[in-house]
């Protein structure tokens, strides 16, 4: 008598796991970063100012009348907010059926669009995309960092910058060239001479394990206790520069420049922020047949509390 098998068998359920496996990318080291404050009109503003310059002539004559100082005003700045939105649309079947790996659909689609635009928020704050007004029938955008750092600018090409007028504007790439420890230091120093205590240098994945091979740091070895296996360390998560110590931080969402090459940037976090006119909100839209549709979306903007906290190192072959 021949044996039954299971490749003769009908009615074998199927054995799909109650899972769904994502590796996509979600880490936002830049706004995770930096903090978070209230915007209060789509366009966003604040004051920055500076001392004077030393004064080594700084000596006076005892007992004469006192002369007042120059006085010089705060100069204000600021950016547009931006709108950023995703919006799904779930038959009203699909989202009762039972399914694997979520309880219903909707939730699982609008989970998946508030971490899809966090990534383009990121992407869209690191940009090189000039701050616009908008207009009845176009986007209001904000200006990205790349468009506000313009006193410590490390490349081959010219750097962008604010200005009461114009708003931000676009860095002009240059030539893409090798990235050095030397382009490192002389941003970080450039940085701490106008003020800034830088604490982060955000890479791109490909210069992360470029960073990992600078002299000042391929000196340096882990010591293992004599009880564990020898370590060999093969990355940098730290540089220590002169003038203090910074994070080493990949982040995927930096935007190639027009040109291919790689953006970086040395950050002092304490003169950044988010700013949020609208917060994350999820609303459903108006039913109009046997669907429901959603949105979901937030308003924000950059706020670089003075460019010269910061640096750019821009034009990075890859």
């Amino acid at each position: 008598m021949a044996t039954y098998k299971t490749y003769d068998t009908i009615g074998i359920r199927e054995d799909l796991q109650d899972a769904i496996y994502d590796i996509s990318p979600t880490t936002t080291p830049f706004m995770s970063t930096v903090g978070r404050t209230k915007a209060k009109n789509t366009y966003h503003e604040w004051q920055t100012d500076s001392l004077a310059d030393v004064d080594l002539d700084n000596a006076q004559v005892e007992g004469q009348d006192a002369t007042s100082a120059t006085l010089t005003p705060t100069t204000r700045v600021g950016n547009r907010t931006q709108i950023s939105e995703k919006v799904i649309q779930i038959s009203t079947t699909d989202d009762v059926v039972d399914k694997a790996g979520r309880s219903t659909e909707t939730a699982y689609q609008l989970a998946k669009a508030s971490a899809e635009i966090k990534r383009d928020m990121e992407a869209i704050l690191l940009s090189n995309q000039e701050a616009d007004a908008g207009s009845t029938s176009a986007p209001r955008k904000l200006g990205g960092l790349q468009t506000w750092l313009n006193t410590n600018y490390v490349g081959t090409g010219t750097a962008g910058g604010f200005t009461k007028d114009a708003g931000t504007t676009e860095r002009t790439d240059g030539s893409a060239v090798a990235f050095t420890e030397d382009m490192v230091k002389e941003a970080v120093k450039s940085a701490y001479e106008n003020g800034g205590t830088p604490t982060m240098l955000l890479v791109s994945p490909t210069q992360k394990q470029v960073v990992s091979t600078f002299a000042g740091i391929a000196g340096q070895r882990y010591q293992a206790p004599k009880s564990s296996p020898t370590t060999i360390i093969g990355s940098a998560d730290v540089y220590l520069s002169d003038f203090g110590t910074l994070q080493v931080v990949p982040d995927r969402f930096i935007p190639e420049q027009d040109n291919g090459a790689d953006t970086a940037f040395v950050l002092d976090s304490s003169m950044a922020n988010v700013a949020y006119l609208r917060p994350f909100k999820k609303t459903k839209l108006a039913k109009m047949g046997d669907s429901d549709k959603h949105l979901m979306n937030v308003e924000y903007t950059l706020v670089v509390k003075n460019e010269k906290a910061h640096a750019i190192i821009a034009d990075l072959a890859k």
